[in-house]
């Protein structure tokens, strides 16, 4: 099969179709995008089709993988079922699984993978039941769509379940614009943990799984703004974290790159949620890993051979939000690389990465963090 494939069908444009495309280049393959969007990244690598334009995208493609989660699951069912075509990786069901997160905590606990205790809301009333049960504070999420922070409210006090109910509550009729669909909440209790990490795994089509270390994740305002590669002090948890991962990757029969995102609690590793992609805790990799998970992801979907995820320096990533740093004063750092995306400046939006592989790592992202709020 990899003899006659020659071209990688990417839904969606963004930047991370434009990471999978810089790796397929290097392996000979090359790449087009089905994305609606103008002006996106990955459009410097491969020709962008519109929805519109969904049968060129087919004949212009030889197999199919995608770079976000929420793609439409009736389109990414058409391209799998697809006989004259290579597939499309991951499959569907890890997609329907990650679009819902009550489906995803049920399938983390059919594994007997530890998560935060959680309920379904249909209503204000179970709403309020929620908080008797789960306690205060709770978070209360949209069950479909959201990321970054999006599509979802803390419930510190009882007077705060009217309003959390007012801004998400119409996402249970679909009437609010948060969902796709009319879909139930989910409230989940408040758990104390020490810290974010995640696991990026790769599962190729032949069932070998090579797994990347736990990395440290810090958030700013939602959205991830530091990953240190590989977490400090974590030796302990790398059994349970690639267990964890392992039996969700065998459960989907997933085939390419998985994230699971994880708490770090008392007792253990909870697990937060699964990205069914390339993940921005991963983009240390391209400099920081023998083989990128941009690589062993095109890699597993063409049938090729993983490669090596080990570590070749322990690495840093911050993400660039909202504006570009002075390139010059950026670059007199040693040991760091920066990742432009090609997009315009705009408050709360990745444009960019910035990975540091340094000998004093903790001194040059201080640097480098000053420059990136100035």
């Amino acid at each position: 099969m990899t003899d006659s494939i020659k071209t990688i069908g990417i839904l969606g444009g963004g930047q991370l179709g434009m990471m999978l495309a810089q790796a397929a280049l290097k392996l000979g393959y090359r790449c087009v995008f089905l994305e609606d969007a103008d002006g996106v990244p990955a459009g410097l690598y491969g020709q962008v089709f519109k929805y519109n334009e969904f049968d060129d995208f087919i004949t212009a493609s030889d197999v199919f993988t995608l770079e976000f989660e929420n793609t439409p699951i009736k389109t990414a069912k058409s391209l799998a079922d697809l006989e004259h075509k290579g597939g499309l990786f991951p499959p569907t069901n890890a997609l329907k699984i990650a679009q819902d997160r009550l489906a995803e905590k049920a399938l983390f606990n059919r594994l007997d993978i530890d998560t935060v205790p959680f309920m379904a809301i249909n209503s204000l009333d179970e709403l309020q039941t929620a908080t008797k049960k789960l306690g205060l504070p709770l978070v209360l999420k949209t069950s479909r769509g959201g990321y970054d922070g999006k599509g979802q409210f803390v419930i510190k006090t009882q007077s705060d379940i009217a309003t959390a109910w007012e801004e998400l509550g119409d996402a249970v009729t679909g009437d609010s614009g948060l969902t796709d669909a009319p879909a139930p909440l989910i409230a989940e209790g408040f758990i104390h943990f020490s810290r974010e990490v995640s696991i990026i795994a790769v599962r190729s089509q032949n069932g070998d799984i090579c797994y990347y270390p736990l990395v440290e994740n810090h958030h700013t305002n939602g959205i991830l703004s530091k990953s240190i590669a590989p977490a400090a002090n974590a030796d302990h948890l790398t059994e349970q974290a690639q267990s964890n991962i392992s039996k969700i990757l065998s459960h989907l029969d997933y085939i390419g790159v998985l994230t699971l995102e994880l708490f770090v609690s008392d007792d253990g590793l909870i697990a937060n949620e699964i990205a069914p992609r390339v993940h921005n805790s991963g983009h240390w990799t391209i400099e920081g890993a023998n083989t990128s998970q941009f690589e062993n992801h095109i890699r597993a979907v063409l049938g090729l051979p993983l490669g090596d995820t080990g570590i070749i320096k322990p690495s840093v990533m911050l993400n660039v939000i909202g504006k570009y740093p002075n390139i010059h004063e950026l670059l007199t750092h040693a040991g760091v690389h920066f990742h432009h995306y090609h997009k315009a400046e705009r408050d709360g939006r990745k444009i960019g990465h910035i990975t540091v592989m340094s000998d004093d790592n903790d001194g040059v992202v201080t640097n480098i963090t000053q420059l990136l709020t100035s």
